[in-house]
């Protein structure tokens, strides 16, 4: 059984900034790939940014967010940076094998103008 248990997020005002934590525990081998989404009201979940095979972003996001893992923790983070109301979501870890994939709770980001 894998857990992945989310923190950080919050209210913040337009060009602030936050970090998105996402911790794995149960039993496990090594992930191929960590990596965050998020869903707005009314959207489809977005892919974000992804750790496995290298870091690749949304086009929205370059520049501002940035993914990186630690694996003696078991733990991938999103640093988030000059956000914007847009970027408001709700944000998901997704940790994953070519074969399942495994969810965090989902953790509220709300960005004010």
């Amino acid at each position: 059984q894998v857990q992945l248990v989310q923190s950080g997020g919050g209210l913040v005002q337009a060009g602030g900034s936050l970090r998105l934590s996402c911790t794995a525990s149960g039993s496990f081998v090594r992930f191929s790939g960590m990596d965050w989404y998020r869903q707005a009201p009314g959207k489809q979940r977005e892919l974000v940014a992804t750790s496995g095979g290298g870091t690749m972003y949304a086009d929205s996001v370059k520049g501002r967010f940035t993914i990186s893992t630690d694996g003696a923790k078991n733990t991938v983070y999103l640093q988030m940076s000059s956000l914007k109301p847009e970027d408001t979501a709700v944000y998901y870890c997704n940790a994953w094998y070519p074969d399942r994939n495994y969810w965090g709770q989902g953790t509220q980001v709300t960005i004010s103008s």
